[in-house]
């Protein structure tokens, strides 16, 4: 990978994005016999260290079989460091409430050998950046972008133009530029936004019980949804979706004052939690965006860019995961005289992702409000849901087969 500082820059995809679904689209589209340019904000490089030695990031992801099978393919899989890498091989969620209700998952009835595994942020990342040093064809380009020209009609194509006057000119812009997009922005794609009115809270806990890879995840409707997710040991990672209020007292709190907060819930399963050392803690804000469209002429969006959803399934990244399959599926498959940014390749990778971003916006979303409920009533009819479900096999699959992934191949 190099950088340039040329006022015109060419290459058949520009992604603008300095995140793990950008830097795989860069990978994938190279792979794949495409140039790319990679523009990423301008920041200042990290100073290197060993993956062992680094704290544990608070930030994780659950990857899917359908993530598992994409980073695979790309060989960055083969590229983390396994030992900070923790499989999820059963899942249980509970209701709020007394007589709450239950529901259970696991790796062995879903005939998989895990249901998930849980990944960091940095060693996710640290993985691309390995794998893109030795990808042909990409040029990492930073900079400030300030313009973009779809350019449908005529054969000049698209351009991102930089505050500092390159011109970046290219077949097709990937935006995967998070939720506040900038290439969304500039196409004046329409949006349809929610404010969940919550932060999600993660940080990093010791606990006293071996987790069995098993990940609780805890729906106290006052207080928001509790999740603990395995690390490797007897570590767990803490997703608290909290209401504002909650939120900011829990921000303010100590780590220690944390974990009594959470006993209710965990020590049953887990015994008492500890902080990690060094103490972190961050907040997100959680939010719905459905964009009116995920393409524009010579343009398209993936990951958050393309789709914000509540992280009570844990799948915003598996959704841009899958964008990004897609997205190579299409493009390998277009005719060879339809160059990769045509209206109709781009209307196919929208069709598509239509039906597996609706599904999973649609879920979560009511889910959201159905536990957000303090309706007693509303209570008592979606705990008795928890247990019924929990009682029919067949539908628990078909729910497991969704948020596993296709690459999953559950029977």
């Amino acid at each position: 990978m190099t950088t340039t500082t040329s006022t015109r820059i060419r290459s058949d995809v520009c992604i603008v994005g300095n995140g793990a679904i950008a830097k795989t689209a860069a990978l994938g589209l190279s792979q794949a016999g495409h140039s790319v340019t990679l523009l990423c904000p301008a920041t200042a490089a990290a100073p290197a260290q060993a993956q062992s030695d680094q704290p544990w990031d608070v930030r994780v992801y659950a990857l899917n079989h359908t993530a598992h099978s994409l980073l695979t393919r790309l060989r960055v899989w083969s590229a983390l460091d396994m030992s900070r890498v923790a499989p999820i091989e059963a899942m249980r969620v509970n209701g709020d409430g007394a007589g709450h209700g239950t529901l259970g998952f696991d790796a062995f009835n879903a005939h998989v050998g895990a249901l998930a595994w849980i990944v960091e942020d940095s060693n996710l990342n640290q993985a691309l950046d390995a794998a893109l040093k030795f990808a042909p064809n990409v040029r990492l380009s930073h900079g400030r972008a300030c313009a973009l020209n779809g350019n449908a009609s005529g054969d000049a194509g698209a351009t991102v133009t930089l505050a500092d006057g390159t011109v970046i000119e290219c077949e097709l812009i990937l935006g995967a530029d998070g939720a506040d997009s900038w290439v969304r922005n500039q196409c004046d794609i329409g949006y349809d936004y929610r404010s969940y009115q919550q932060r999600a809270i993660v940080t990093n806990f010791s606990c006293a019980k071996p987790h069995h890879n098993v990940a609780h995840q805890w729906f106290t409707c006052s207080e928001g949804i509790i999740a603990l997710l395995p690390l490797p040991g007897n570590r767990v990672s803490l997703v608290w979706s909290a209401p504002l209020t909650l939120a900011e007292t829990l921000m303010n709190e100590t780590l220690s004052e944390l974990a009594v907060r959470l006993a209710e819930y965990s020590e049953g399963e887990l015994g008492p939690l500890r902080p990690l050392v060094p103490e972190e803690v961050k907040a997100f804000p959680l939010r719905l965006i459905r964009p009116h469209s995920i393409v524009a002429p010579r343009v398209a969006l993936a990951g958050d860019a393309a789709h914000a959803v509540h992280p009570l399934a844990g799948h915003g990244m598996n959704l841009g995961f899958g964008d990004v399959e897609d997205l190579l599926k299409i493009l390998a498959e277009r005719e060879p005289h339809r160059a990769i940014g045509d209206e109709r390749v781009l209307a196919r990778y929208a069709r598509a992702r239509k039906e597996d971003v609706f599904l999973m916006q649609f879920a979560t979303d009511s889910l959201e409000r159905l536990f957000g409920s303090n309706l007693e009533p509303v209570r008592a009819v979606r705990n008795f849901g928890l247990n019924l479900l929990d009682k029919f096999p067949a539908l628990k699959r078909r729910l497991m087969s969704q948020a596993l992934g296709r690459a999953s191949n559950i029977v």
